[in-house]
Protein backbone atom coordinates (compact mmCIF):
# COMPACT_ATOMS: atom_id res chain seq x y z
CA UNK A 1 0.00 0.00 0.00
CA UNK A 2 2.80 2.53 0.80
CA UNK A 3 4.30 1.93 -2.78
CA UNK A 4 0.74 2.40 -4.44
CA UNK A 5 1.12 6.02 -2.23
CA UNK A 6 4.51 6.52 -3.02
CA UNK A 7 4.48 6.05 -6.92
CA UNK A 8 0.91 8.25 -6.71
CA UNK A 9 3.00 11.00 -5.16
CA UNK A 10 5.63 10.89 -7.73
CA UNK A 11 2.89 10.95 -11.07
CA UNK A 12 1.89 13.49 -9.91
CA UNK A 13 4.71 15.74 -9.60
CA UNK A 14 5.47 14.96 -13.29
CA UNK A 15 4.51 17.07 -15.59
CA UNK A 16 3.43 16.53 -19.02
CA UNK A 17 2.88 18.35 -22.15
CA UNK A 18 1.65 17.39 -25.70
CA UNK A 19 2.41 18.74 -29.03
CA UNK A 20 1.07 18.13 -32.52
CA UNK A 21 4.19 17.82 -34.97
CA UNK A 22 1.57 17.32 -38.21
CA UNK A 23 0.11 20.67 -36.73
CA UNK A 24 3.46 22.66 -36.58
CA UNK A 25 5.23 21.06 -39.68
CA UNK A 26 2.19 22.76 -41.69
CA UNK A 27 2.23 25.93 -40.41
CA UNK A 28 5.82 26.11 -41.27
CA UNK A 29 6.46 27.81 -44.23
CA UNK A 30 9.95 26.39 -45.06
CA UNK A 31 8.90 22.71 -44.38
CA UNK A 32 6.26 22.78 -47.00
CA UNK A 33 9.09 24.67 -49.87
CA UNK A 34 11.50 21.27 -48.81
CA UNK A 35 8.63 19.37 -49.51
CA UNK A 36 7.94 20.72 -52.72
CA UNK A 37 11.79 20.22 -53.87
CA UNK A 38 11.59 16.65 -52.60
CA UNK A 39 8.50 16.10 -54.72
CA UNK A 40 9.45 17.93 -57.64
CA UNK A 41 13.30 16.32 -57.70
CA UNK A 42 11.72 12.68 -56.77
CA UNK A 43 9.32 12.99 -59.60
CA UNK A 44 12.41 14.09 -61.98
CA UNK A 45 14.47 10.88 -60.82
CA UNK A 46 11.50 8.27 -60.89
CA UNK A 47 11.14 9.68 -64.84
CA UNK A 48 14.84 8.74 -65.47
CA UNK A 49 14.66 5.55 -63.97
CA UNK A 50 10.96 5.03 -66.26
CA UNK A 51 13.07 5.78 -68.98
CA UNK A 52 15.52 2.75 -68.73
CA UNK A 53 12.65 0.61 -68.13
CA UNK A 54 10.61 1.68 -70.79
CA UNK A 55 14.38 0.92 -72.70
CA UNK A 56 14.10 -2.78 -71.33
CA UNK A 57 10.90 -3.22 -72.03
CA UNK A 58 11.45 -2.36 -76.08
CA UNK A 59 14.12 -4.42 -75.86
CA UNK A 60 12.39 -7.00 -74.60
CA UNK A 61 8.82 -6.74 -77.39
CA UNK A 62 12.02 -6.51 -80.04
CA UNK A 63 13.63 -9.38 -79.17
CA UNK A 64 10.17 -11.09 -78.68
CA UNK A 65 9.36 -10.07 -82.00
CA UNK A 66 12.47 -10.97 -83.92
CA UNK A 67 13.89 -14.14 -81.77
CA UNK A 68 12.60 -16.37 -84.74
CA UNK A 69 15.19 -15.09 -86.86
CA UNK A 70 18.02 -14.72 -84.43
CA UNK A 71 21.38 -16.74 -84.39
CA UNK A 72 21.95 -18.57 -81.03
CA UNK A 73 24.83 -15.44 -80.72
CA UNK A 74 22.40 -12.89 -81.50
CA UNK A 75 19.65 -14.23 -79.26
CA UNK A 76 22.17 -14.53 -75.95
CA UNK A 77 23.85 -10.90 -77.21
CA UNK A 78 19.90 -9.22 -77.18
CA UNK A 79 19.41 -11.40 -73.92
CA UNK A 80 22.32 -9.65 -72.39
CA UNK A 81 21.60 -5.91 -73.53
CA UNK A 82 17.83 -6.75 -72.24
CA UNK A 83 19.27 -8.07 -68.44
CA UNK A 84 21.80 -5.39 -68.51
CA UNK A 85 19.10 -2.76 -69.02
CA UNK A 86 16.89 -4.11 -66.63
CA UNK A 87 20.29 -3.43 -64.45
CA UNK A 88 20.99 0.30 -65.00
CA UNK A 89 17.02 0.50 -64.26
CA UNK A 90 17.56 -1.45 -60.88
CA UNK A 91 20.91 0.32 -59.79
CA UNK A 92 19.42 3.64 -60.98
CA UNK A 93 16.06 3.40 -58.53
CA UNK A 94 18.54 2.03 -55.69
CA UNK A 95 21.00 4.94 -55.79
CA UNK A 96 17.77 7.18 -55.54
CA UNK A 97 15.57 5.81 -53.81
CA UNK A 98 17.37 2.92 -51.91
CA UNK A 99 17.82 3.41 -47.94
CA UNK A 100 21.02 5.73 -48.40
CA UNK A 101 19.76 7.07 -51.68
CA UNK A 102 20.17 10.00 -52.99
CA UNK A 103 16.59 11.12 -51.94
CA UNK A 104 17.25 10.02 -48.25
CA UNK A 105 20.25 12.36 -48.27
CA UNK A 106 18.61 15.37 -49.50
CA UNK A 107 15.64 15.04 -47.15
CA UNK A 108 17.99 14.63 -44.24
CA UNK A 109 19.82 17.70 -45.69
CA UNK A 110 16.78 19.61 -45.84
CA UNK A 111 14.59 18.47 -42.98
CA UNK A 112 17.26 17.91 -40.30
CA UNK A 113 17.62 21.75 -39.48
CA UNK A 114 14.02 22.45 -39.47
CA UNK A 115 13.84 19.32 -36.93
CA UNK A 116 16.77 20.49 -34.92
CA UNK A 117 14.82 24.00 -34.60
CA UNK A 118 11.68 22.53 -33.41
CA UNK A 119 13.11 20.41 -30.91
CA UNK A 120 15.24 23.08 -29.53
CA UNK A 121 12.44 24.99 -29.31
CA UNK A 122 10.29 22.18 -27.39
CA UNK A 123 13.15 21.62 -25.30
CA UNK A 124 13.68 25.69 -24.17
CA UNK A 125 9.69 25.19 -23.32
CA UNK A 126 9.52 22.18 -21.41
CA UNK A 127 12.93 23.34 -19.66
CA UNK A 128 10.99 26.50 -18.91
CA UNK A 129 7.90 24.83 -18.04
CA UNK A 130 9.25 21.81 -16.20
CA UNK A 131 7.86 19.36 -18.28
CA UNK A 132 9.25 15.47 -17.97
CA UNK A 133 7.57 14.63 -21.21
CA UNK A 134 6.52 15.75 -24.25
CA UNK A 135 4.56 13.36 -26.52
CA UNK A 136 3.29 14.33 -29.97
CA UNK A 137 -0.15 13.19 -29.94
CA UNK A 138 0.42 13.13 -34.11
CA UNK A 139 2.79 9.95 -34.55
CA UNK A 140 2.02 7.99 -30.88
CA UNK A 141 -1.49 5.76 -31.60
CA UNK A 142 -1.10 5.01 -27.75
CA UNK A 143 -2.44 8.37 -26.63
CA UNK A 144 -6.63 8.12 -26.50
CA UNK A 145 -7.04 11.13 -24.82
CA UNK A 146 -4.45 14.25 -24.33
CA UNK A 147 -6.36 17.79 -23.06
CA UNK A 148 -6.29 20.78 -25.08
CA UNK A 149 -4.43 22.76 -21.91
CA UNK A 150 -1.45 20.79 -22.31
CA UNK A 151 -0.90 20.77 -25.80
CA UNK A 152 2.00 23.28 -26.94
CA UNK A 153 1.79 23.38 -29.99
CA UNK A 154 0.82 27.13 -30.91
CA UNK A 155 3.55 27.78 -28.01
CA UNK A 156 6.13 25.64 -30.43
CA UNK A 157 5.00 28.07 -33.11
CA UNK A 158 5.07 31.27 -31.61
CA UNK A 159 9.01 30.11 -30.18
CA UNK A 160 9.79 29.75 -33.93
CA UNK A 161 8.68 33.03 -34.81
CA UNK A 162 5.12 31.52 -36.50
CA UNK A 163 2.01 33.48 -34.62
CA UNK A 164 -0.76 31.44 -34.91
Amino acid sequence: MLVMAASAVTMQAQKFALIDMEYILKNIPAYERANEQLNQVSKQWQAEVDALTTEAQTLYKNYQNEVVFLSKEQKQTRQDAIVEKEKQAADLKKKYFGPEGELYKKRSALMSPIQDEIYNAIKDIADLRGYQLVLDRASDSGIIFGSPRIDISSEVLRKLGYAN
